[in-house]
């Protein structure tokens, strides 16, 4: 059976850096892309950077370019998500998404992933 989950998630204030992890079991993690899904409440869960299975590709979405780094480890089954220059709209539980194996390449849109986890909350501060 396989099991994602997040973890990292905390109240913090606008400016700071703040780290999320992902595990995984049950799937072969170093063919498996990835992806991190935030959702804020009352609005649609937006796909906010995804890590290709080999590493080539990654994307992120404009909201959080050059602010997050999407990060894995093969060999601890992990995919790390680097939040810095947080601010107050980040503030939504952020969800970890795995492909199907060997996927090609990465996606943002949410229909590239079959399994997902839980969420961990973020709040920012102002």
């Amino acid at each position: 059976q396989v099991q994602v989950a997040e973890s990292g998630g905390d109240s913090v204030q606008a400016g700071e850096t703040l780290t999320l992890s992902c595990t995984t079991s049950g799937l072969t993690f170093e063919d498996t892309s990835m992806a991190w899904f935030r959702q804020a409440p009352g609005k649609k869960r937006e796909g906010i950077t995804c890590i290709s299975w080999t590493e080539v590709t990654k994307f992120y979405a404009d909201s959080v370019k050059g602010r997050f780094i999407v990060s894995r480890d093969n060999a601890k089954n992990a995919l790390y998500l680097q939040m810095n220059s947080l601010k107050p709209e980040d503030t939504a539980v952020y969800y970890c998404a795995a492909s199907p194996p060997a996927a090609r390449g990465c996606t943002l849109h949410p229909s590239g992933y079959i399994h997902w986890g839980q969420g961990t909350q973020v709040t920012v501060s102002s």
